[in-house]
């Protein structure tokens, strides 16, 4: 369970999160099937908090998330994930089958190298100066649809009840929150990708997702 604390407090696990960012959303998914206590700071994207000399300390290229574990503060979603992994065996996120554990990393980069980083804010800023918000949306929309397109081939033999089978494993954690930004930020017509649909509705009957939906974060706001 999160709380919010000051940077004062010495918890255990502190994750510096932004309540809408979809890498957050993952490391919190994470957290949560692990069963881990974890101290919810938040930063606030809009207001640059992600710019503040103390959050570069942390993450020098001022990217959310980042997670202290005692003296180990590491960034990047993917990162964080894996070490959790090895630290906390608990719910293992990877497969031990070879090929499957290669199709979640692959699934993985699909989302985080593919889909994400082209929805940025910076990126959507710039795009919209450039072309204006017509043409921001066009943009958005054209790269989340490119990447679940290869989602939906990628999966369509290894899906079962999840991702890659009847088990949670990392392609859930970063799938999950992708398609959750593509219809609630981006309005996206799901229609042409059935397996995500129904993934996502899959992983709303899951607690330790729906905890770690934005909806339901510390620095949510109120309206």
């Amino acid at each position: 369970m999160a709380s919010v604390v000051s940077d004062e407090a010495q918890p255990k696990l502190k994750l510096y999160s932004y309540f809408r960012s979809s890498c957050s959303y993952r490391v919190r998914i994470a957290l949560n099937l692990k069963g881990l206590d974890y101290d919810y700071i938040p930063v606030n994207l809009l207001k640059g908090e992600h710019r503040n000399p103390e959050f570069l300390k942390l993450n020098p290229i001022g990217y959310v998330p980042a997670l202290v574990d005692g003296d180990v503060v590491i960034s990047d979603s993917l990162a964080i994930c894996v070490y959790l992994d090895d630290k906390y065996p608990q719910h293992p996120l990877l497969p031990k089958d070879l090929k499957k554990k290669a199709i979640n990393f692959q699934a993985a980069s699909i989302v985080s190298s593919s889909i994400q980083p082209l929805q940025n804010l910076y990126v959507l800023k710039y795009v919209e100066e450039k072309g204006g918000p017509d043409e921001k949306l066009s943009w958005v929309k054209y790269h989340i649809g490119k990447g679940f397109a290869a989602l939906e081939m990628l999966l369509k033999d290894y899906a079962g009840q999840y991702a890659t089978g009847d088990e949670v494993f990392l392609a859930d954690l970063f799938i999950a929150p992708q398609v959750h930004a593509a219809i609630k930020r981006f309005s996206l017509d799901m229609s042409e990708f059935p397996l995500l649909v129904r993934l996502n509705e899959a992983y709303s009957n899951i607690p330790a997702f729906e905890a770690a939906r934005p909806e339901n974060q510390p620095d949510t706001p109120s309206s």
